[in-house]
């Protein structure tokens, strides 16, 4: 690829290392740009997961998602995944760890994790690197594929575990 790259460079002309100096400096200008969204995500992150906000929350909703047919071991997957790729990824080491690879709460983390996007640190990211305000429609969308991804997987996951 990096052969490529430069050879096309040296077919067209182009200064490389100039062209490649310009880009790091307008994605450190990214960089700075978003660094106040990205910030107010992970002292979000924070304050709820340290306040055990969380888990009163998975109490609250366990009745209505067993009703729904959710397992209660993947709530708090449900909830933080869509905050924090990297507080996901520490929930699915404990369902992991707990539950153990191959139990039905530890196939459903591992495809929700594989198949699902941290919907707010993505959207603080792009719009705020662009300078988007009105985020409405995109998180509206973004929230109900999540949803609907959910019960996809638990019934394909359920469909082949049994």
């Amino acid at each position: 690829m990096v052969l490529i790259i430069l050879s096309h460079g040296y077919i067209k002309r182009v200064d490389i290392y100039s062209a490649f100096t310009e880009g790091a400096v307008e994605g450190f200008k990214t960089a700075i740009k978003i660094m106040p969204y990205l910030i107010a995500i992970f002292i979000a992150i924070g304050i709820f997961r340290g306040s055990n906000a969380l888990d009163m929350f998975i109490d609250l909703l366990a009745p209505i998602t067993k009703l729904l047919g959710i397992p209660k071991e993947i709530l708090p997957l449900i909830f933080i995944r869509p905050i924090s790729g990297s507080g996901a990824l520490g929930v699915v080491k404990d369902i992991i760890s707990y539950y153990g690879p191959d139990s039905f709460p530890g196939v459903v983390a591992s495809v929700m994790m594989g198949s699902s996007e941290t919907i707010f640190y993505t959207i603080a990211l792009y719009f705020g690197s662009i300078g988007v305000k009105d985020q409405g429609h995109t998180l509206k969308a973004a929230l109900i594929s999540y949803i609907i991804s959910i019960f996809i997987t638990i019934f394909i996951c359920g469909t082949f575990y049994n």
